[in-house]
């Protein structure tokens, strides 16, 4: 393996107080070639909570930390920020809610240069803790959640339309551009979208191991898929067509729903489509929700898990419809609201 001269570490930050620290830490206790430098940049979001002050305090005791300021708050402007200022030849994504294995980086490194690949990362792994976080965690792998998208199964290595965080050289981003800072969520997807489309690959690798603590609410789930289905009619309108055809299921279905309900009010055969797609929607729900449990060897979230399944529905069709209205008929140039634009987790990890 030809190892590269320099990594960078790039990570958006935004009042972390209470785990910014150990995430340095854990950055820092990360497993590398010999024959490698690494810088860490953490670009921080104008942080109120004390998180800024944290991190320019462990940047004077560690030299290769640099804190870059992120104005612009949202992910897409810190994560170009702190490429801007990379001096990397190999550019590594790490966000702050993820646990990661020693040789993560390593692991990243070396698929790189085994794949020859433009971007390469491993499989979205959830992990909670409390109750509802677990059922959560679990729900996410489920090809009912997330459309059958490769980068949720666990064991699969090959070619994916995208990739959990990210690791490029730093060349890539000459050739295809930085993020779009327009987009507030799915800006990672429509890197990739546009690696892809100009002949590129993204390659996921169970190798690369780390786990990510997902919302532990129903309120803060619904919010989050909410903005993924909104900015995605963003990103289809950019570039013209839909990376899959699973991006537009859930909004279709939110969408006949809503057609059928309107109609039931004047024509009595439209209440029987609704009763019918809502009980097929409820059967598919529970099937799903049982084979999750198996899967999981158990049944304790049974409870919860078709509620959860229905946040991550729901929640994405409706953003994706609301996006249509705004961006496709009233062709607004920027999102309609805090709801579409603010953080959606809450102050505690995996909130």
């Amino acid at each position: 393996m030809t190892e590269p001269r320099r990594i960078s570490i790039i990570s958006p930050c935004r009042n972390e107080r209470d785990y910014i620290a150990g995430f340095v830490a854990s950055l820092l206790a990360q497993e590398l070639p010999e024959s490698c430098e690494l810088e860490l940049l953490i670009a921080d979001g104008m942080s109120d909570d004390g998180t800024r002050e944290i991190l320019d305090a462990l940047a004077a005791r560690h030299p290769t930390l640099t804190v870059v300021s992120n104005p612009g708050r949202i992910v897409s402007k810190a994560l170009n920020a702190a490429i801007r200022a990379a001096t990397g030849d190999v550019i590594v994504r790490m966000d702050a809610h993820t646990t990661y294995a020693r040789d993560y980086v390593r692991a990243c490194l070396e698929t790189l240069e085994r794949t020859g690949a433009d971007n390469v990362g491993g499989p979205w792994r959830a992990a909670g803790e409390g109750y509802l976080q677990r059922a959560i965690a679990l729900v996410s792998h489920s090809p009912f959640a997330s459309g059958g998208g490769r980068s949720h199964a666990l064991d699969y290595e090959g070619e994916v339309d995208t990739v959990y965080l990210g690791c490029w050289r730093k060349g890539l981003f000459e050739r295809v551009g930085l993020f779009d800072e327009e987009l507030v969520r799915n800006q990672d997807d429509e890197l990739n979208l546009r690696i892809v489309r100009s002949g590129g690959r993204v390659w996921q690798s169970p190798a690369i191991r780390s786990s990510y603590a997902p919302r532990s609410s129903l309120a803060n789930l619904f919010s989050q898929y909410k903005q993924y289905g909104y900015w995605k009619v963003r990103v289809i309108q950019k570039h013209t067509l839909p990376a899959s055809i699973r991006h537009v299921v859930p909004g279709a279905f939110v969408f006949a729903l809503l057609v059928l309900a309107l109609l039931s009010l004047l024509w009595t055969p439209a209440r029987a489509g609704l009763v019918l797609v809502l009980a097929a929607y409820a059967v598919a729900n529970l099937v799903a929700s049982v084979h999750t449990c198996v899967a999981a060897s158990t049944f304790r979230y049974l409870p919860v898990i078709p509620i959860v399944f229905g946040g991550y529905h729901f929640g994405y069709g409706y953003g994706f419809l609301r996006g249509c209205v705004d961006f496709l008929v009233l062709r607004r140039g920027e999102a309609g609201g805090a709801a579409f634009t603010g953080i959606t987790r809450g102050s505690s990890r995996g909130a």
